[in-house]
């Protein structure tokens, strides 16, 4: 599983895989649900529920057999079996309004989880007068069972109408509220609990729960250190108070709590090995890889000890965690045999979760491989087809994504959620912009909505056929909503002074090899000025590798907050006082646009991740340069801009690409034009162009290097695109991805790029120009679509800089025609940038702090 390909650089959130009910992990699964009883259903209130008929009032006779049945028959004219269908139903025919009949059936129906059968039955029983609380109590279980949980938490009040005494109706009112992520107000029922009986063992770990995912760390670990004082031998108390002191950095206390977990599980060797993972796993999630790789070895000893009494799947469960700790820590050689093992496994949620971890890791071959088994498994499984479609999509597989899609659909009982947005990607990276916009916006409903919408956003900067205003507009409309609730900025405590260090704070997902974000930034925080802007990263990504290392070396804090919960996030970053904040993602994956659009920060700043204004409320500034954000265009920014003197960005990279070889025969071969872009980019409009110039050169010929060109039906597509425009496919050569290192060598065998519109090379570009490459491209509109003349401007090659078609053409024309003079301006091109403002880092490092000074003295004013 070692193979590795070049990652979507320009990825938008679309589609997402399914790991199906186990695919959470342990830890997130104890997270969600540690009580006794399950959080999304509860128990039944007892086998045979008493009466409660309001009183005082003379019973009927309907009331007196109902009696009599609840008494589970005894000296009734009605004796009733209430474990046997057949026997309540009868009953039914007889008492077709009883609310202690409708109860019996639907808890017989729900234990054999037909729970919509269930709650039909408990709603029956619930309509009668004569029902008591606890049919309204598991009337709320059931549907919370189906997670409906808005009708569960009515059931629940219906249930403490009835009896204000009943408890268990009151904790699960708590947890309907948690699955509503009303958090403050099951904070308050909690509590509301814990007055009336403070030894409530699972009120405390939940209040616990809900305190940490409300961004309160230290209460969270009050709550759990006092359940642990409940109930000592339940080893969840304590599992629950190491994770939380641990994250603290009170790791002596936290050792405490873990060992008194290991006590409770002792002669327990399932039981130690779930512990100990659990333990990893939210290790993991909070970033201390160390100690989660200790846990997860002892978890993986526990699992070996226990023999055969271990379940397969919960010992794969293990070692996918496992190679995770150890692929974040280098070692990937014992990863990768921790892995095989791990691919034992037989059920669809381990599958798919070593197939996931795999990808994340850049090991897309055996992702697919463990996806293609999972499928052969369980080959009635919609979800197994999906999921396989979504990694073939995310491989640029995209003709075969589509089948398995199309399989996944016709096995599907219902419509399959995700297929949409689905096809929205693989529409986006087959270069229809405008039918992946279409699907998106489609898609942009219930919980996904806002990851949704951002996939439009992305989507709308690669169309034909919107104007730059357009996509502004488009913007803003999106997402308008995200500023109900946003914190008001004059509400910061920060000090509004200049003569301090100013706490800067960067939120990002994207510290890992080949990313642009990376790429881009590195260099800059290997120049960062941390007495005078102490710097604290915000982690929310799943890829790690040596990059993601060094990005923490250089970060004077760092936070892992991948899991963590919007509320913890912003209490995070008011309790580091932090003073100007970077999203540094955008529209893009793993990004935490919404937080910014509720404000976070007293200043807020869009840099790098997306190549134009977010739409986003609250996001104060973007930062430009006078060619990719000309003053004129700043209507189309939602956020104010700060323009750097030279260029947006400075590349500058860390790792030696050597410079090709050019010689004389560099300028006797058949001329050639290249783009390295994703094939996102290569819209029609940028076809059209290309195809001109090819006819416009003859003889020459275009190389497409791109992850999707590795498939040979989307070679075909674009063959048969070039061919109706009248250019002989036999001029078209087609490369698939590399590792970037091989990826930038490549570049000796290209004369000239060519850059798409509307949707410029970025990274591409500037490392074409790296390697000695000239870009034709054209000027546009928006930032988007102005990255290519920034960089050639700011190289002082203007006259490379097209305003319209026509002209793109031209230069393209023009410049291909003196060999002589290309050949002298490609082997002095990296030097010629070295020697120019754009491409000094030390200069460019210095002007992004001042710029941080310079947006911090604005709000001091705008404050004062």
């Amino acid at each position: 599983m070692a193979a590795t390909k070049s990652e979507n650089k320009d990825k938008a959130p679309g589609a997402k895989a399914t790991a199906g009910r186990g695919g959470k992990s342990a830890a997130a699964r104890a997270s969600a649900a540690p009580a006794g009883e399950t959080a999304a259903g509860g128990v039944e209130a007892s086998a045979a529920v008493p009466t409660a008929a309001p009183q005082p009032r003379a019973r009927s006779p309907l009331a007196q057999a109902a009696a009599a049945v609840l008494d589970g028959g005894r000296g009734a004219a009605m004796p009733v079996d209430l474990s046997d269908e057949a026997q309540l139903r009868a009953a039914l025919k007889q008492a077709p309004e009883d609310p202690a009949l409708w109860s019996n059936l639907g808890r017989l129906l729900r234990q054999r989880k037909e729970t919509g059968e269930a709650i039909e039955c408990y709603r029956k029983a619930a309509a009668s007068p004569l029902a008591p609380a606890p049919v309204w109590f598991n009337l709320a279980n059931a549907l919370m069972d189906k997670g409906e949980f808005e009708e569960a938490l009515a059931a629940c009040d219906g249930a403490i109408e009835r009896d204000a005494s009943m408890s268990p109706a009151r904790l699960q009112r708590a947890r309907c509220l948690v699955k509503l992520d009303r958090l403050e107000a099951a904070r308050d029922a909690y509590a509301t609990l814990l007055r009336a009986d403070e030894k409530d063992f699972s009120a405390w770990l939940e209040l616990g729960n809900v305190c940490r995912r409300l961004g309160n760390p230290e209460r969270a670990a009050e709550c759990y250190e006092l359940a642990a004082e409940c109930r000592p031998a339940d080893h969840r108390g304590h599992l629950a108070a190491a994770r939380a002191l641990g994250a603290m950095g009170e790791h002596e206390k936290a050792a405490i709590h873990y060992h008194k977990a290991v006590v409770a599980c002792a002669g327990k060797a399932t039981g130690l090995a779930e512990l100990h993972h659990q333990m990893g796993r939210f290790r993991l999630d909070d970033g201390d890889v160390p100690r989660a790789l200790e846990s997860l070895r002892q978890a993986s000893m526990a699992a070996r000890l226990a023999g055969e009494a271990m379940d397969l799947e919960a010992t794969c469960e293990i070692r996918i965690d496992l190679a995770d700790a150890l692929m974040r820590l280098g070692l990937m050689d014992n990863a990768h045999g921790v892995m095989q093992q791990a691919s034992a496994a037989q059920s669809e949620a381990t599958l798919v979760r070593l197939a996931q971890t795999a990808f994340r890791f850049n090991q897309w071959e055996g992702a697919l491989a463990v996806l293609r088994r999972n499928v052969e498994l369980h080959p009635q499984s919609s979800l197994a087809y999906f999921n396989l479609a979504h990694m073939l999509a995310e491989c640029s597989m995209l003709e075969e994504a589509l089948v398995q899609l199309g399989r996944a659909e016709a096995l599907a009982t219902q419509p399959l959620a995700g297929a949409t947005s689905l096809r929205g990607a693989i529409a986006g990276r087959t270069g229809d912009a405008d039918r992946a916009l279409e699907l998106y916006k489609q898609a942009a409903t219930g919980a996904e909505a806002d990851r949704m919408r951002s996939s439009a956003a992305m989507s709308s900067l690669y169309s034909d056929t919107l104007t730059p205003m357009q996509v502004a507009q488009l913007h803003r409309e999106l997402f308008a909503p995200l500023a109900e609730g946003a914190r008001p900025r004059a509400s910061f405590a920060n000090p509004r002074t200049l003569d301090r260090p100013l706490r800067v704070g960067l939120v990002t997902a994207d510290f890992h090899h080949q990313h642009p974000v990376n790429i881009f930034m590195q260099p800059v925080l290997a120049r960062w000025d941390h007495a005078r802007f102490p710097l604290t990263t915000y982690f929310c990504g799943v890829s790690h590798d040596d990059q993601t290392t060094l990005a923490r070396q250089r970060s004077d804090t760092w936070r892992e907050v991948t899991h963590a919960t919007a509320g913890q996030l912003a209490r995070q970053v008011e309790d580091d006082a932090i003073d100007i904040l970077f999203d540094l993602a955008g529209h893009t994956g793993q990004q935490r646009i919404a937080m910014f659009a509720r404000r976070m920060a007293p200043v807020q700043v869009t840099f790098l991740g997306y190549p134009g204004s977010t739409g986003a409320p609250n996001m104060d500034w973007i930062i430009g340069d006078p060619v990719v954000t000309p003053p004129e265009a700043d209507d189309l920014c939602s956020e104010r801009v700060w323009r750097l003197p030279h260029t947006v960005f400075c590349y500058s990279p860390e790792a030696d690409y050597p410079f090709p070889t050019l010689g004389a025969e560099a300028a006797r071969r058949p001329l050639t034009f290249a783009s390295f872009n994703n094939i996102a980019k290569l819209t029609p409009h940028s076809v059209g162009l290309w195809a001109r110039i090819l006819q416009a050169v003859p003889g020459s010929r275009l190389l497409l290097k791109a992850p999707s060109f590795g498939d040979a039906l989307a070679q075909q597509r674009y063959r048969e695109m070039f061919a109706r425009l009248g250019v002989d496919p036999a001029r078209l050569m087609f490369r698939g991805a590399t590792p970037l290192y091989d990826m930038m060598g490549e570049y000796g065998d290209v004369d000239i790029a060519l850059d798409p519109v509307p949707y410029n090379g970025g990274t591409t570009t500037l490392q074409a120009m790296w390697q000695g490459v000239p870009v034709v491209v054209k000027a546009g509109g928006h930032f988007v679509s102005r990255m290519g003349a920034s960089f050639m401007t700011a190289a002082g090659l203007p006259e490379w800089v097209a305003t319209d078609d026509d002209g793109y053409v031209d230069i393209a024309r023009r410049m291909a025609a003196d060999r002589g003079a290309l050949l002298e301006l490609k082997r002095g091109l990296r030097q010629r940038q070295l020697a120019r403002p754009g491409w000094d880092i030390d200069g460019y490092a210095a002007d992004f702090m001042r710029a941080l000074e310079g947006m911090w003295a604005q709000w001091c004013e705008a404050e004062a």
